[in-house]
């Protein structure tokens, strides 16, 4: 068996994906397939020995789309630039129809207001109820704007299938084709004593206000393939080798497996490889997730996008192209998005067994008529009364209406979300999994415990925090930067230092005010001679905790410990207790040492926990517990969650984090505060409860209006809905819909 990614276009629906995916299973060979709808991509899992690429591309193809092999870089090709300019030039189309839709539609409801009342309204001429003149501005709407209802019904048809555009184009066709005959002979219903009525405005109305909601849903679409792009970004472009015995600038894609690398400080590092000289502090956030800068030396590897801080050395590339990490990371994310499963609505899940009953309904109701009393126009009033007033313009403003104002709501509260499919889908989450650095965690190191010779608190400790922090400033060490951090949070005037020096692995030190101040390690303090006796007990007590701890020495004195760590953010706490009151099950994920994790888990009172988990396997981890049957969230803010961020169901990414990984992501919450996940998922259970409700309100007038329309109280009091009222009646249920949905605006989180 083997995986392939194709490149989809023709998808205008969740429903166009749901037919490709039937379309590809059916083909032999085929073991299993993912149609992703906002990405445009089917990810499938065939047998080459009963079957091909192209086999399956042209079934595809037979079912009226188009598709074609995606090779892993196909994403930033020119083809896929212009794929994009290609979708854009469709929005803006849709666009222009709907512009011109709106101003027809506008024009001929006013002008049928005469006859939809029965009165003669003063302000409104007669000639825009003239039959002819809506012809021609109805058929602008119907066969230009809404020709793609009418080029998918067909398709449908010739898939023995009825859709959402099936409905339509029956329905807004069958009052378009009825109102042809009052419009050219207008004799054969007065002579019956029939009014000479035509319904074009009914199709105009209906035909925009679907295309509206189709605009709001591909507005909804998440742009994955630009996660992809910021990826790759992240880079070097030039690498610095050793060709000839002679140091060259080339292009990163020139450098071959066993190059010689030269990395100067500040640079990012081109290829993965192994250190043969020289040595650093390297800042591997990126694919790592650890916010402190790791030190490397000879016989230690080294990633490629990772950041050189400050020594320089050389290494010998090992890994390149295709199979370098970064690359590895790229593919993950674009596997995981390839496979998601589309979001089923549950106005498509209705529209299975609606369509084909409205058509039976509308064909049973022309053929009784037609049987019982002998009048084909009375037939075609009621078999168009049943079509008009069962056209979905409601339910086709359900779900997009409640996403737009749910989706407002979010970027209020400081939510951003891409895509329909995220905020109905979070409603239905069990399991919320949180990375820890920058997202549990602040992300970058922080001061929380400073004990001097004295204890805390006593007169001697800000001279203590001016004199490291005098030392400390001249180096670009993250943990140094730490400590002059925390130096000025105290109101601690800086000052300078004389001869620092900098000890590789060990620490600083430097003349402050004539007093000798060092800085460093446990280790080295112990190579100095220098007693730690007084202080070891905190010391072991913090490093217990997984805090960092660096000494301070004053004149071959020992004078004081600095515990760093990563600090817990003020909100973790509330917010992961509010998600497990909501029933939810959090989980913490790391690439963190285990005690490290472990601490963090108890302190914020998360009691399942993978630590030590390097990107790759995060995917891994969100895929298992998704296994278990789990709808899962995942929760991050580095260019390493990314590949976890596309797997989950909903990827939610913490604003403050990489571009990247708020690309990969279905949610943002801009301000990083946790407090944002519990608003999110309480907006998506509004907002679900808010669609269900428009719903109802799409449907109850079709139960009533149906039977109605097609004539069953006539018999009995004579009355028989009339088309011009089952059109009141269909745009009365989209006014109750967009009502409805408004009513979101008034949506407040429950802290």
């Amino acid at each position: 068996m083997e995986n392939a990614n194709l490149k989809l276009r023709g998808m205008s629906c969740v429903s166009c994906a749901n037919t490709i995916a039937q379309a590809i299973r059916s083909v032999p060979g085929v073991n299993e397939c993912s149609v992703n709808f906002g990405a445009e991509q089917a990810t499938v899992n065939y047998d080459p020995r009963k079957t091909s690429l192209e086999a399956i591309c042209d079934v595809i193809g037979a079912a009226g789309y188009s598709a074609q092999p995606m090779q892993d870089d196909d994403l930033f090709t020119a083809k896929d630039d212009a794929g994009q300019q290609e979708r854009q030039a469709e929005t803006q189309a849709l666009v222009r129809k709907i512009w011109v839709g709106g101003v027809i539609s506008t024009i001929l409801f006013i002008g049928s207001l005469p006859m939809m009342t029965g009165l003669s309204i003063p302000l409104i001429p007669m000639w825009l109820h003239n039959p002819w003149l809506q012809l021609v501005l109805a058929t602008i709407v119907l066969f230009w704007c809404g020709a793609s209802f009418f080029i998918n019904a067909g398709k449908a048809l010739k898939r023995h299938t009825a859709t959402m555009d099936t409905l339509v184009a029956i329905g807004t066709g069958a009052a378009y084709v009825y109102s042809l005959f009052p419009t050219f002979w207008p004799g054969f219903f007065t002579n019956q004593g029939l009014p000479a009525d035509v319904y074009y405005e009914a199709s105009v109305i209906i035909i925009t206000l679907i295309l509206l909601g189709r605009s709001l849903e591909n507005r909804a679409k998440g742009k994955t393939s630009q996660a992809i792009r910021q990826l790759i970004g992240l880079q070097a472009k030039t690498a610095r080798v050793l060709r000839n015995g002679i140091e060259v600038d080339i292009p990163i894609i020139e450098v071959i497996k066993g190059d010689i690398v030269f990395v100067r400080p500040g640079e990012k590092i081109p290829v993965d490889g192994e250190i043969i000289d020289g040595s650093s502090t390297i800042d591997e956030a990126m694919v790592t997730g650890e916010s402190v800068p790791v030190k490397k030396q000879p016989g230690d590897e080294v990633i490629g996008a990772t950041i050189n801080k400050t020594g320089s050395f050389k290494f010998r590339a090992t890994r390149v192209g295709k199979d370098t990490f970064l690359a590895q990371i790229v593919k993950l994310v674009q596997q995981a998005q390839g496979s998601k499963a589309p979001i089923q609505r549950l106005a498509d899940q209705v529209t299975g067994w609606f369509v084909p009953a409205v058509i039976a309904i509308a064909i049973a109701t022309f053929i009784i008529w037609y049987n019982v009393m002998g009048n084909v126009t009375m037939a075609l009033i009621t078999t168009v009364g049943v079509l008009i007033i069962a056209c979905p313009c409601a339910l086709g403003l359900a779900t997009p209406t409640s996403i737009m104002v749910g989706t407002g709501k979010g970027a209020e509260n400081g939510i951003l979300i891409k895509g329909a499919e995220s905020l109905e889908l979070a409603h239905k989450l069990k399991t919320v999994v949180l990375d820890k650095t920058g997202t549990i965690t602040q992300g970058k190191p922080t001061v929380t415990d400073f004990v001097t010779l004295n204890g805390t608190a006593n007169s001697n400790e800000q001279n203590l925090l001016r004199l490291a922090a005098a030392v400390e400033r001249n180096s670009e060490h993250p943990l140094a930067e730490a400590v002059v951090n925390y130096t000025q949070s105290q109101g601690v005037e800086l000052t300078d230092a004389e001869d620092f020096t900098a000890i590789a692995g060990s620490g600083v030190q430097a003349y402050v005010s004539n007093q000798l101040v060092q800085i460093g390690t446990q280790r080295w303090m112990n190579e100095l001679g220098i007693d730690l006796s007084t202080l070891q007990e905190n010391c072991d007590r913090w490093e217990y905790l997984g805090k960092t701890v660096i000494w301070m020495a004053v004149n071959s004195q020992i004078q004081g410990i600095i515990g760093i760590a990563d600090a817990v953010k003020p909100s973790s706490v509330n917010a992961i207790r509010a998600l497990q009151k909501m029933g939810l099950e959090v989980v913490m994920l790391t690439g963190d040492n285990r005690r490290t994790a472990a601490v963090i888990a108890h302190e914020v009172g998360i009691k399942r926990v993978f630590a030590e988990v390097r990107p790759d396997q995060k995917a891994e981890t969100v895929k298992k517990l998704q296994l278990e049957g789990k709808i899962v969230a995942m929760v991050g803010d580095g260019i390493n969650d990314a590949p976890a961020l596309a797997q989950a169901d909903v990827g939610i990414a913490i604003g403050t984090g990489t571009d990247v990984a708020i690309a990969a992501s279905d949610i943002t919450l801009i301000s990083g505060d946790l407090q944002g996940i519990v608003t999110a998922i309480q907006l998506s259970r509004a907002t679900i409860r808010n669609i269900r409700q428009n719903l109802f309100f799409a449907f109850i007038y079709n139960v009533a209006g149906i039977p109605i329309a097609a004539g069953i109280l006539f018999p009995i009091f004579g009355w028989l809905l009339s088309p011009i009222i089952a059109g009141a009646a269909m745009a009365f249920s989209s006014v109750s819909v967009v009502t409805n949905a408004l009513r979101l605006r008034n949506f407040q989180p429950i802290r």
